[in-house]
């Protein structure tokens, strides 16, 4: 069982799968890094100096100055505004992953068409390609 879960592990497409999951984790650091340091604070400031990450509605009766000290009093809250940030997140590395795919399927070798089947004349069934009569209705088929 060791020796098969080895040979698993080794496989060039397991292996290959592990570093994409990993490179994959990192990029999406940087995509949430790139939307809430660097995109979001002048959008909010385009749309009247809003901080996205701060937006949420107060479930409970007691007022909060922010969503930490909400969260930090226990209160429930929905945080709408960190949601926004994560479907942003979400759609930029989908758009990054969508590129990413785009131009290696644009990089790769293109695959011939499998020729159509070969079909009887008389009695359209497929036949292989090398045979001189028809399995089916037993037709000479050779082409002669």
């Amino acid at each position: 069982m060791v020796e098969e879960f080895k040979k698993f592990i080794m496989r060039g497409n397991v292996l290959d799968m592990a570093v994409g999951v990993i490179i994959g984790a990192a990029f999406g650091k940087i995509v949430s890094s790139f939307t809430s340091d660097i995109l979001m604070p002048p959008l909010g400031l385009l749309l009247g100096k809003v901080d996205f990450s701060n937006l949420y509605i107060n479930l409970s009766s007691v007022d909060y100055d922010s969503i930490a000290a909400a969260k930090e009093a226990g209160a429930p809250v929905i945080a709408y505004g960190v949601f926004l940030n994560t479907c942003l997140d979400f759609l930029i590395v989908a758009f990054a992953i969508f590129l990413l795919v785009k131009q290696v399927n644009r990089l790769m070798p293109k695959k011939e068409a499998a020729p159509a089947p070969r079909t009887c004349p008389y009695c359209k069934e497929t036949v292989a390609d090398d045979a001189t009569k028809c399995p089916h209705c037993t037709s000479d088929i050779s082409g002669k």
